[in-house]
């Protein structure tokens, strides 16, 4: 079994044992999704599979935020956020800005990108590099501003 799984699991125990009902049920959502995808695909999810549905999940959740605040509704903004922060803490520290220009800029000048035309070919460089520790719609706004 993948590291994280075990980690989610100990974490929903501990909740369990706390009576922790909003840490409860936002592993147990996670962990139902884990399982719904182990059935249908049948096979054992990795550390890397885990990392990427919660991704997903916390994209989810980002969206969702963005479309309670402009409905008015804070009380389900607060739910959304205090479950992507929880989401957050099972994923690994994510790149600093700086880091992230850093890594971008070595690949403009490693494949010798000059213009915005040929963002195409830098993408999937960088995107493979900072697999789960930068989202990909940072990536393309820092690398665009780099191009630009």
């Amino acid at each position: 079994m993948s590291q994280l799984k075990t980690k989610l699991q100990d974490d929903l125990k501990e909740a369990m044992k706390n009576k922790d009902v909003f840490k409860r049920d936002a592993i147990r959502f996670l962990m139902s999704a884990l399982k719904q995808i182990e059935v249908d695909e049948r096979k054992e999810l990795s550390d890397e599979d885990i990392m990427k549905i919660i991704q997903k999940s916390l994209k989810q959740r980002e969206d969702a935020i963005s479309a309670f605040q402009e409905a008015g509704r804070n009380d389900l903004v607060e739910k959304e956020t205090a479950e992507a922060s929880l989401l957050k803490s099972y994923l690994p520290q994510q790149l600093s800005d700086d880091e992230l220009k850093a890594i971008i800029q070595k690949h403009i000048a490693a494949l010798g990108i000059s213009s915005m035309k040929e963002i195409g070919k830098l993408m999937p460089v960088i995107l493979s590099e900072c697999a789960g520790v930068a989202d990909g719609k940072r990536i393309n706004l820092i690398a665009k501003t780099m191009l630009a």
